[in-house]
């Protein structure tokens, strides 16, 4: 886009506000200085400090309008904008939404012309479009945003004094979770906006209950102006701040919105038969009646005490377990399975859940350590036949449920191995007796195999993500499952008055839960459409049935002209797609085959943009000729954990103004600054750190491991003359990094980035932005900021560039270096950086006050010594380069003397790419 002038301009949605270039694997690309559009975080600076005193672009319209009809939201949401610069300029659309979320459509008006994305068979686009493919635009398209929700978007090139109009229509079904249904809308439109607004219509016709409405950024000259309107079938919530309200301070150009605002409620459930409406030749079914005795359950919780769970995870399992032991009720029964390779239960038969048995296991949960390998197969398989041995002994209650409960961090590698025949054994020994519920933890996890194996066996699947409130994720999820109230529950209605019924046979109903059918009616004769409901219950069966008939909305709701009238069938096609792709998964051969086939065939129909399709986006032409076309995908829950991998794993390319809460949940070790070695431990929520001083122009070595044959060496460069304060800085200018086995050299420095492999020599400059895969080693350089080195199935190494004012007097150009997955090298690695890979243990006591104040010292017991520490803080650079965020540490004195191995003149080396 050379025609490109000035800066680009972001309407976002979504909370990044920064977009890095996209990796283009197996070949490198450069975009070079002379393309300064290319660096939109500089335009993102220039942006806050010119966009609105100079009007170059008007962001004026932002609303989102939300309208729910029987649980089925139809969201547009719509940007608008104005040029006024006398260039063109490309403008950005962003957008959130939820991953439960189908696309439906997707429209850009430039000046009055219209262009509309199609929905297509996804691998028909593909090739339709190879060029685009190839070229790697595809891939800024749809991104993952947080546990929740998926960011879509979109930039084009618009003319000087253009208007654009960027409108996304998306649609879903709105669960009920914990007794009550959430309609969740992310805005961040980054600046005060002279149209904003947030508009929900809920439409229950069984009646509404309740409804709530929060965001968390209101404040509380913001809250009076969330407007809400409850009738007892509709209900209007609405926000919309003038641009002075929107303001963080009077005249300034900052916005307080920015977050979620989210909508709760939930409906009247006054008939046992549940809520059945027949609209235009379709019908939906809402079953949750009111008033029903809990089930007793048994549940075997099966804990995964792997290696691999040590530290914070096995932490926070042990108190999800705790709380959990605490809820259950007394007619319950329960049992706890340990396993790494061995298997451990606390008692070889479930136990009834009294106060006594519950505290006895809250002990033995608490002695609960990791340890060993992954056997999923035989500790599933233990858990089973311990309900089955209970059952025939007549030891647990008639009418009560069974399932299983697995919580596992990683991937089976002890034991029987291979997934499918994991998958067919416990499918075999279940039977279809009881349910199992899988909970993956982390990234680690195949989820893909919890998947299928849960929905197999009558249960689900759900991530726990690896965070602070890891603890949480386990007590909700638990906290839905707890309750059973029906079991085997068959919705059945008359076989000559519907056809493509959706799923109308369900495992279990629990408590808050709410089951959803929804079928197409042969005729419009609904004289005798009886339905009936069928379940299990603890003491009795359940059974109901009723006639159904159809609803007059145009009396119902005789002000309204239009509410979203094919409702029921965008629901029916919406349920049935989503039941198809998880039969894809689960089925047979032939089951998978052709539910692939329908599931296409509908999503194409009602253009939804779904796994099996996508969104081809055309772009209006630029100066330079036809653009190419980009492609949007929605994303499986696989694809969303390995975005969510690479998240994990290389921390420093997360630049959002919050990092992720998963971010720090591994050991970080980095030196950065003049330079200050950091070692973190989340573990025990705390870090160390020290200062290695010596004379510009030394060489330390930081990382050696001689069974990889890997090597990491530094030098420092010192300021460019003496400053006022006497006290030289030096900093690390220059690292020289060896993969022996690998036949991989690299020397960084902060002018350039030279990479030897094979004989081959490829040589970059931080003013460019690269990618480069070779047979060992992957490099992805981002302009001016970082550079990531991936070394086939080894470490991770990121480097990061400080640059200072060419102009500076005394200050230079430096380099911070961070390392990432070290748990991959041997134990016999070393270094500066090194010998703490493998773990340090230390003990503080005896806080006092120190020199300064609020730097108190401390008594440091560490390898046998004492040492004198200061409580202090050093920069961790990795997701603000300019500014960095400060970490609290315990400062070790003395160039790090008592804490490393030696002393630090030990590991001065002769050149940048010497060995001892």
């Amino acid at each position: 886009m050379s025609g490109l002038l000035g800066v680009r301009q972001l309407l976002l949605w979504g909370c990044a506000c920064l977009w890095l270039p996209s990796l283009v694997w197996g070949a490198l690309v450069i975009s070079r200085d002379h393309v300064a559009v290319k660096d939109i975080r500089g335009a993102a600076r220039s942006l806050q400090k010119r966009s609105t005193n100079d009007g170059k672009v008007e962001l004026y319209s932002v609303t989102v309008d939300c309208t729910v009809t029987s649980r089925f939201a139809h969201t547009v949401m719509t940007s608008k904008a104005l040029n006024k610069a006398s260039a063109a300029q490309e403008i950005f659309f962003e957008v959130d939404l939820p991953k439960t979320a189908f696309i439906t459509n997707f429209s850009m008006e430039i000046d009055g012309q219209e262009y509309v994305g199609e929905v297509k068979e996804k691998e028909k686009a593909k090739k339709q479009y190879e060029k685009a493919v190839s070229s790697g635009q595809t891939a800024g398209l749809v991104k993952v945003s947080g546990r929740k929700m998926e960011k879509f978007s979109v930039s084009v090139n618009i003319a000087s004094q253009s208007n654009v109009s960027f409108i996304l229509t998306y649609e879903e079904l709105l669960q009920r979770k914990l007794g009550q249904y959430e309609i969740l809308t992310r805005v961040k439109p980054k600046q005060p906006v002279q149209e904003f607004q947030i508009v929900a219509n809920i439409f229950e016709p069984q009646g509404i209950a309740y409804v709530d409405a929060q965001a968390n950024f209101l404040s509380n000259d913001l809250i009076p102006l969330v407007e809400k309107t409850v009738t007892e079938k509709k209900a209007h919530i609405s926000f919309s701040p003038t641009m002075d309200q929107q303001r963080k301070c009077p005249g300034c150009d900052e916005t307080l919105i920015d977050g979620d605002f989210i909508i709760k409620y939930d409906v009247n459930r006054a008939k046992d038969l549940g809520d059945i409406q027949l609209v235009n030749g379709y019908f939906v079914h809402f079953f949750a009646p009111p008033d029903l005795p809990r089930v007793p359950k048994n549940v075997v919780f099966v804990i995964d005490r792997s290696g691999s769970m040590s530290g914070i995870k096995i932490r926070q399992t042990r108190e999800a377990l705790l709380a959990i032991l605490q809820d259950l009720h007394e007619e319950d029964h329960f049992a706890l399975i340990q396993f790494d390779d061995t298997i451990s239960p606390w008692k070889e038969s479930l136990t009834k859940a009294t106060k006594e048995n519950v505290a006895e296991a809250m002990v033995y949960v608490r002695s609960i350590r990791d340890n060993g390998g992954t056997n999923i197969n035989d500790a599933v398989l233990r858990g089973v036949n311990m309900i089955l041995q209970d059952r025939q002994e007549d030891r647990l209650p008639k009418g009560s449920v069974d399932m299983i409960i697995l919580l596992t961090d990683g991937m089976p590698n002890s034991g029987e191995s291979r997934i499918p025949k994991i998958q067919e054994n416990v499918r075999d020994a279940i039977g279809g007796n009881m349910s199992l519920f899988c909970l993956g933890f982390g990234n680690s996890v195949d989820y893909v195999f919890l998947d299928v194996m849960s929905k197999q066996n009558k249960g689900l699947a759900r991530r726990i993500y690896e965070a602070s409130d890891a603890t949480l994720q386990l007590q909700g999820f638990y906290d839905e499952v707890s309750s059973p109230l029906l079991s085997e529950v068959d919705l059945r209605y008359p076989d000559n008055a519907v056809d493509f019924l959706t799923t109308n046979h369900f495992s279990q109903l629990f408590n808050g839960s709410e089951i959803v059918v929804a079928g197409r009616l042969i005729d419009n004769n609904l004289d005798n459409f009886m339905v009936e409901v069928f379940g299990q219950g603890f003491e009795e069966d359940f059974q109901v049935q009723g006639q159904a008939s159809a609803l007059e909305w145009d009396v119902m709701y005789p002000d309204e002209e239009y509410i979203f009238g094919d409702f029921t069938e965008r629901l029916w096609a919406y349920l049935t797609i989503q039941q198809l792709l998880e039969l894809s998964k689960t089925g047979t051969p032939d089951e998978k085959t052709n539910a692939t086939a329908k599931a296409l065939d509908m999503s194409l129909q009602y253009s939804f943009v779904t796994p099996l399709t996508s969104m081809v986006v055309t772009k209006p032409d630029t100066e330079d000729g036809p653009e190419s076309p980009l492609i949007a995908d929605k994303l499986t829950e696989e694809q969303r954990q390995q975005a969510e991998r690479v998240a994990y794993r290389y921390p420093s390319y997360s630049y959002a103004a919050a990092p992720p809460t998963y971010a720090a949940a591994s050991p970080t070790y980095f030196v950065d600054g003049d330079p200050h070695f950091m070692i973190e431990l989340p573990d025990r929520d705390d870090a160390l750190c020290f200062n290695i001083n010596d004379r510009p122009g030394t060489v330390f070595n930081l990382v050696r491991d001689p069974a990889s044959g890997i090597l990491v060496n530094g030098e420092i460069i010192g300021d460019k003359q003496i400053p006022p304060n006497g006290k030289i800085n030096t900093y690390f200018w220059r690292f020289g990094i060896i993969h022996q086995k690998l036949g991989v050299k690299l020397e960084v420095s902060t002018q350039d980035i030279t990479a030897f492999q094979n004989g081959k020599r490829v040589k970059l400059l931080w003013s460019d932005t690269a990618s480069l895969k070779g047979a060992n080693v992957d490099l992805h350089l981002t302009k001016d900021r970082s550079l990531m080195i991936t070394l086939r199935g080894s470490v991770k190494f990121v480097i990061l560039l400080h640059k200072v004012w060419a102009k500076h007097p005394y200050h230079r150009d430096y380099l911070g270096f961070y390392t990432l997955d070290s748990h991959l090298l041997s134990p016999s690695v070393h270094g500066l950086l090194g010998q703490f890979y493998k773990g340090i243990e230390y003990e503080v006591s005896d806080l006092r006050p120190g020199e300064v104040p609020e730097k108190p010292d401390a008594t440091m017991f560490l390898k046998g010594e004492e040492l004198n520490v200061t409580r202090g803080w050093q920069k961790d650079f990795r997701r603000d380069v300019k500014n960095g965020e400060n970490v609290p540490c315990w400062f070790i004195h003395s160039n790090g003397t008592g804490l490393i191995d030696g002393k630090a003149s030990d590991y001065i080396m002769s050149g940048l790419f010497k060995r001892f």
